[in-house]
């Protein structure tokens, strides 16, 4: 009798080729780690049977601390103990000195003061990199991983908030790398999340999913059609979280207390954000809450804090996320009513405050059936299990998007497009370029990020030289950019020379991250100054034309001006060429330089005229017209 071998559903049917994977998402609070396991997905619990693992580092001389005893200790250990890291994830020294100068931003712990670009933190352990901290977190999920599941991962999706860029989410696989994991994706939060609540319910429609973490904000306007889950939009706030509710608290805390928060030590102020978070939790279920804290030399303050006078101090920082909400329903194109669901990630979704706000934005009941803290953590699984080959019924297509535009420096300052944000990746796009002087034979490439008309309101992303191409006469070079984004949203730029076949790339890894909210300002900016920037950009195109002209009437006449220009000729295109020129440094409007531009055509045009009769009849000396016809 024959044996059959059987599975259970979403299994393989040769279990010894079952590949582990797991899903990890990486939080600025709480981290989780998840697997599919019997065809069903579930977050990994540890030998407590605790599945968060707070996202605390402690360091000591002898040992690295990770979870809930090191946030356990990080009031009396502040300057060694590490909590919020994804916030410093991808960000350099100098942004950081901005980033936390207000109270609202103070965090317990030092920055050294290093040549690096990149920020780091003094422990008792060594100076630490955000990279090497969230390292650290990984490879505790990554062990619960494999003891969980009893053998060799093959990988990790790690979940990333879509308003990352690109040095954050190198950053965040710099981290991956260093505590060993493999990863098969970076995958955006809410995408995850879509994916999870997808399967779950069957669901088919246009759905908000409205993340708010500890750190970090996203909202995405997603499309779940028969297993294809596309990101109609996307955006938030890389700063935004349950944290900054903390600040606020704690804030107020410290007003009610009449106390100074420089005169605070480490400790005490761990000690009042720590307070701040237990009363915005409890208020959760209670109506207000009272709050007492012990200072320093035996004096104390008790208070009470409502569920109103909560509300008005979060306010401010939940209207930020509405007005992100709003921008991207524009962008996808989608009314309100459109929405079949808005579903609430990440563990500052359980303020009441915040699902009241958001129900009313939306006009529509937001769902939180679904665990907010495990959501994402579960959607990484199910992605992974099926890059790794365990889903039996196909991968699922995911279909992210860029939430800036990319693009580079043309002539003049300008920037130019190449792929326009809310574009679904991977991607690979090209143009082709020229070159703007005679005999040129190389080509600085400037990468820039934003979306705006002029190079000095983006980003700078990188810069790289295209070098040795052959000589040509200015535009007869043919020179293509190619843009490259991957499924991780990780950039690459090639350009090369298409007669030579002369290559030149570079792929973007900054050093650093954009400052909080510059993604949310680089879009406020973009729509509040379009109608100043596309009148920029004109003017800007106007010039550089003009610098053309100008170039082209200086060489002509330096080459035969003596020998085909009356006097009087040459006194009429001086006299158009100085008012050109004194219109191209002191014009505001286009039509300026438009019309000077035609007086020193108008000027020149005879003598265009006979410079060309003299090259045709230079070209065709000792020819025989009938050699022209052949």
């Amino acid at each position: 009798m024959a044996l059959l071998q059987i599975s259970e559903p979403g299994q393989s049917t040769k279990p010894h080729e079952h590949k582990f994977a797991i899903g990890i998402d990486l939080g600025t609070t709480n981290s989780l780690v998840a697997s599919v396991r019997s065809g069903q997905p579930d977050t990994l619990p540890n030998s407590s049977g605790e599945h968060l693992l707070p996202s605390v580092v402690q360091y000591t001389p002898d040992a690295i601390v990770v979870g809930a005893v090191a946030k356990k200790n990080q009031i009396e250990d502040p300057h060694n103990t590490i909590s919020s890291i994804k916030r410093l994830m991808g960000r350099g020294a100098d942004d950081l000195i901005s980033q936390f100068e207000s109270l609202s931003e103070v965090l317990p712990f030092e920055f050294a003061v290093t040549d690096s670009a990149v920020a780091k933190i003094k422990t008792v352990a060594g100076d630490k990199a955000a990279v090497e901290v969230s390292a650290d977190i990984l490879k505790v999920l990554k062990l619960r991983g494999e003891q969980s599941l009893g053998d060799k991962l093959e990988g990790a999706v790690i979940t990333v908030p879509a308003y990352f860029d690109d040095a954050q989410r190198q950053a965040t696989k710099d981290a991956a790398t260093l505590a060993g994991l493999n990863v098969l994706r970076l995958l955006n939060e809410p995408t995850a999340a879509a994916v999870a609540y997808g399967l779950d319910t069957g669901a088919e429609g246009i759905v908000a999913v409205y993340d708010l973490g500890g750190g970090t904000f996203d909202i995405s306007i997603m499309q779940l059609k028969k297993g294809v889950f596309e990101v109609l939009s996307t955006g938030g706030d890389s700063a935004l979280g349950g944290d900054d509710f903390d600040h606020a608290i704690a804030e107020w805390i410290l007003k009610q207390a009449n106390i100074n928060s420089r005169n605070l030590t480490a400790s005490l102020l761990r000690l009042v954000l720590s307070e701040a978070c237990k009363a915005k939790e409890a208020l959760s279920k209670l109506e207000q809450v009272e709050i007492n804290i012990q200072f320093a030399n035996d004096n104390s303050w008790t208070g009470l804090l409502s569920r109103d006078e909560l509300s008005s101090l979060i306010d401010p920082l939940i209207k930020k996320s509405l007005m992100s909400c709003r921008r991207a329903l524009r962008d996808a194109g989608v009314e309100k009513n459109q929405i079949l669901d808005v579903v609430m990630v990440g563990g500052s979704t359980r303020a009441l405050r915040v699902r009241e706000q958001v129900g009313q934005f939306f006009e529509t009941d937001p769902r939180v059936d679904i665990d907010p803290d495990r959501v994402v953590a579960i959607g990484a699984a199910i992605q992974a299990n099926a890059l790794v080959g365990n889903d039996s019924d196909g991968n699922l297509l995911l279909m992210d998007v860029l939430p800036l535009s990319l693009g580079i420096e043309t002539m003049g300052g300008l920037a130019e497009k190449i792929i326009s944000r809310n574009t679904p990746i991977p991607v690979s796009r090209a143009q082709e370029f020229t070159t703007y002087k005679d005999g040129q034979t190389a080509m600085a490439v400037h990468v820039v990020q934003g979306e705006r008309e002029l190079v000095d309101d983006c980003r700078s992303l990188a810069k790289f030289e295209l070098r040795g191409f052959p000589s040509h006469v200015a535009g007869a070079a043919r020179i293509r950019v190619t843009f490259q984004v991957d499924a991780d949203g990780l950039l690459s730029v090639t350009a090369k020379e298409e007669v030579s076949g002369v290559v030149a790339s570079v792929e973007v890894k900054p050093s650093y991250g954009l400052q909080d909210s510059e993604i949310e300002e680089m879009l406020k900016a973009s729509m509040a100054f379009a109608g100043e920037d596309k009148d920029a950009r004109s003017l800007r195109e106007q010039q550089v034309e003009a610098d053309r002209v100008l170039e082209a009437i200086d060489s002509a006449v330096a080459d035969d001006g003596d020998e085909m220009l009356s006097q009087d000729e040459r006194e009429t295109i001086q006299a158009a060429r100085s008012e050109l020129m004194i219109a191209r440094h002191n014009a505001v409007e286009t039509q300026q330089l438009k019309e000077a531009m035609a007086k020193l055509e108008k000027a020149s045009a005879e003598y265009v005229a006979r410079r060309m009769n003299a090259s045709v009849q230079k070209s065709m000396a000792g020819h025989q017209v009938e050699e022209f016809n052949k």
